[in-house]
């Protein structure tokens, strides 16, 4: 039997994340979670204390496929022209002339952006949400694919600047990595004794074959009672009485593409509820804003996220 298109293309997304688990050992639900963001053409923030490995996994990724990337820290020097670019002024020629920044690129790694000021950090807003940069009045459209991986350290947080909740939105997802155990600890340090892994680390697929497979997860089939389902979660959020603010109609839309891609993860051409449900708690956890006082202050966004998926009912 022939394979089909969508078989097909989940083997290419597993093939993507196993390259990425060769570098980034121990946390593979974390990896098959920023590549099927990458795959829904959504963006990633990676928010955990130093040491985890966020910048490891970005790194890999981008290393996993053949495709431009560019790098930024962030500090609070850091200007929107050092991001989107700048015109300059050519003598030679007598005209003016724009100097793209690292924007343009299929893959930017936003190292520690909370670091940036806000108004630094809202240059990325127009990129990540229409892939586009606008200067002086002109628009200048990005290449595709556009896929920003952002860390941030939200330990130390003197001398950062919290992410707007504007800009937090345009995030698909928000993953903490967390401590290795002890076993995949000692393989690390086993592993990384003389070399790092993403020395070894070539590329499994070209940008071509990703935009070809982001357009197939669009395809994927969706019954109007999910689509009803997945409605229902994200007004559940709004409507509860511990949630200060809900997600938004972006979220809806950052839930079902989401869902798609992990129903072509695993090699389907339709999504199923448990799709959705494993996929809300990081599509909509951090879009969400805890009432002060409410039973579940002290929770995240991802475990109100959780207890409202026990409430509502799930389409048979």
């Amino acid at each position: 039997m022939a394979e089909t298109d969508f078989e097909k293309a989940g083997s290419d997304i597993r093939r993507v994340k196993a390259n990425v688990t060769k570098a980034f050992i121990g946390k593979e639900w974390a990896v098959e979670a920023a590549v099927l963001a990458l795959f829904s053409e959504g963006h990633v923030l990676l928010e955990d204390v130093p040491g985890v490995g966020k910048t490891l996994l970005a790194k890999a990724i981008a290393k996993s496929i053949n495709a431009d990337i560019k790098r930024v820290q962030f500090t609070a020097d850091l200007l929107p022209s050092d991001i989107s670019g700048t015109t300059v002024y050519n003598s030679k020629d007598n005209e003016f002339s724009f100097r793209p920044g690292p924007v343009f690129t299929n893959i930017l790694l936003g190292d520690e952006i909370n670091r940036a000021t806000p108004r630094t950090q809202s240059s990325l807003l127009e990129a990540m949400e229409e892939n586009q940069v606008t200067a002086d009045g002109t628009v200048y459209k990005l290449d595709a694919p556009f896929f920003v991986i952002a860390t941030q350290n939200p330990i130390e947080l003197e001398g950062t600047y919290p992410l707007p909740f504007s800009q937090m939105d345009r995030f698909i997802i928000r993953l903490k990595i967390g401590y290795l155990k002890k076993e995949t600890e000692r393989e690390m340090l086993n592993s990384q004794r003389v070399s790092s892994p993403l020395d070894f680390l070539n590329p499994v697929m070209d940008k071509n074959e990703i935009l070809k497979i982001q357009n197939l997860v669009k395809n994927v089939k969706i019954t109007d009672e999910l689509q009803a389902y997945i409605v229902s979660i994200v007004t559940a959020t709004r409507e509860s009485g511990f949630c200060e603010y809900g997600a938004s109609p972006r979220g809806s839309l950052d839930l079902m593409r989401y869902s798609q891609a992990a129903a072509l993860l695993s090699k389907r051409d339709f999504v199923l509820p448990d799709d959705i449900k494993k996929a809300a708690p990081a599509v909509l956890g951090h879009r969400i804003i805890i009432r002060k006082g409410a039973r579940l202050s002290t929770a995240s966004g991802n475990d109100a996220v959780k207890e409202i998926l026990e409430n509502v009912e799930v389409p048979i």
